[in-house]
């Protein structure tokens, strides 16, 4: 295989592993109230699993238990703004798909998922302190921003390199 037929294939599968785990995350927000009673059942209703879930961990989640037990009582419409966020995953893994389409002509797209990934960290930290999120809870949340910005990295490298090599294959055919 030659070097601009690896290329291709790296960027596809780059491109869906970033696309695939941008929607699932973002789909995670749809079921809440289904992932905390599942953790119940396994964790029991103290989450500490028997001790094996850090104490600071359980307690973070029995808080979030309670107040989702709550909203979904008094005002379950809150879940609505779960459901968008759900779906700005999801569109922006479909305008994605213009990076596996022609990653060279829509290498802007890397840009965007690489500044929309750095964006994530600040994003956590302060919205995260004014709803009282605790700062460990801020780091996951963060981590999605950092493990996505890698994928993101790559692919827009991987572009540039296959746009040189395009670039190069075309003067020497034009010489020629």
């Amino acid at each position: 295989m030659d070097r601009p037929q690896a290329l291709l294939r790296r960027l596809w599968l780059w491109t869906a592993l970033f696309i695939v785990g941008l929607v699932l995350s973002g789909l995670t927000a749809i079921p809440i109230r289904t992932q905390f009673e599942w953790a119940v059942s396994i964790l029991g209703s103290d989450f500490s699993g028997g001790g094996w879930v850090p104490g600071f961990v359980a307690r973070w989640l029995g808080t979030a238990w309670k107040g989702i037990q709550v909203a979904d009582a008094a005002a379950p419409f809150i879940w609505y703004g779960t459901d968008w966020l759900a779906f700005g995953h999801v569109a922006i893994g479909i305008s994605m798909w213009g990076a596996i389409e022609d990653p060279v002509r829509n290498r802007w797209l890397y840009r965007f998922a690489m500044i929309a990934c750095v964006a994530v960290v600040p994003w956590a930290f302060v919205f995260g302190a004014v709803r009282g999120i605790p700062p460990w809870w801020r780091c996951v949340d963060s981590a999605f921003g950092v493990l996505g910005f890698i994928p993101a990295w790559l692919c827009w490298r991987w572009s540039g390199e296959l746009e040189r090599i395009r670039a190069a294959s075309a003067a020497d055919d034009a010489r020629t």
